[in-house]
């Protein structure tokens, strides 16, 4: 799966089209494996951080907001971006979890990288499972307008196969960590 020799695409030019305060978005004129030219415009980020706190009780702190992108109100877990490229993941994490839901953790356990769409995007979002949570005061970005809400692991689960829970991260990690507790249980 990582022997990339025959897949990949080399850059010839790169040039940056928009340079957002999140998002910075190129044209890159390539070499495809074949040696053919091609081009490919994508989106580049600082790398984000997503958590999965689960309760003593058994429930999944999960966080209510509004996504302009899509215009919806979303049910996630936690999460947010780096504050700088070389940002160490777990802390920013850790600093996630107490701004969105005023827990702190005894445990926190990575579970991989998510890339949302890496056709066009190359964000990559740390994921984690936070347990032996404490609880303290939120601290919400000033722009962040959030509803705290816990379910129970096997209800989100639920929600999730049945298709109610659209974003992503939250579908990937929370299936990952309801399978790492199952299989300690």
């Amino acid at each position: 799966m990582n022997d990339i020799s025959r897949f990949e695409e080399k850059e010839k030019s790169s040039q940056l089209i928009f340079d957002g305060k999140v998002l910075h978005l190129y044209r890159d004129e390539i070499y495809l494996p074949d040696g053919r030219e091609a081009f490919r415009e994508f989106c580049r980020h600082i790398g984000a951080v997503c958590v999965v706190p689960v309760t003593d009780e058994g429930e999944i702190i999960c966080v209510k907001q509004y996504r302009y992108a899509v215009g919806e109100v979303m049910l996630e877990i936690p999460a947010g971006k780096l504050d700088a490229k070389d940002e160490d993941p777990r802390e920013a994490a850790l600093r996630e979890l107490r701004e969105e839901t005023g827990a702190t953790c005894k445990s926190l356990t990575y579970m991989g990288k998510y890339y949302s769409s890496p056709a066009i995007l190359d964000e990559c979002i740390h994921m984690y499972l936070a347990e032996g949570l404490e609880f303290g005061d939120t601290d919400f970005d000033e722009d962040e307008f959030i509803e705290i809400v816990k379910i129970p692991v096997d209800d989100l689960v639920d929600m999730i196969m049945r298709g109610e829970i659209h974003d992503g991260k939250t579908q990937s990690a929370v299936i990952r960590a309801a399978l790492a507790i199952g299989k300690r249980g």
